[in-house]
């Protein structure tokens, strides 16, 4: 027996696709209530550098400016949903901002949504590096 993959009605993969958008817009100008709103109380939020973050660090660590983020653009994006759990993957390319030098990341990023109450959170995320020649997930 195979595996076949879940079939998302239009409007659930939207409404995931627009938390992303959310998620990306309250990293660039990190507004500690949209963020808090956006993610589960129990998120695992990992770098590409390994460290983990739960959701407290993870909003202080941006409400710091830790990293601060100047300008990101997503590609290659897919969204997974099955029931009440979404699956995203993408490509993010940033720019950041650290003590006036300015750094570019490309990474391969898997964020886990759940619905809750209505609403899509984010529960987990786990970024890569993406090698030199290779630009999508």
């Amino acid at each position: 027996m195979g595996v076949v993959p879940a079939v998302a009605s239009p409007h659930e993969a939207a409404a995931v696709r627009q938390q992303v958008e959310q998620l990306c817009a309250a990293m660039i100008e990190p507004d500690a209530i949209v963020l808090e709103a956006l993610t589960m109380p129990d998120l695992t939020y990992g770098h590409s550098g390994g460290k983990i973050e739960n959701q407290a660090e993870f909003i202080i660590g941006l409400m710091q400016g830790r990293p601060d983020f100047v300008a990101i653009e997503l590609s290659d994006q897919r969204e997974y949903v099955s029931g009440d759990v979404a699956v995203v993957r993408h490509a993010l390319s940033a720019r950041t901002r650290m003590g006036g030098a300015t750094r570019d990341i490309n990474i391969a990023v898997l964020l886990v949504w759940v619905k809750r109450d209505e609403l899509w959170k984010l529960l987990a995320r786990q970024a890569s590096i993406l090698p030199s020649d290779r630009t999508a997930p």
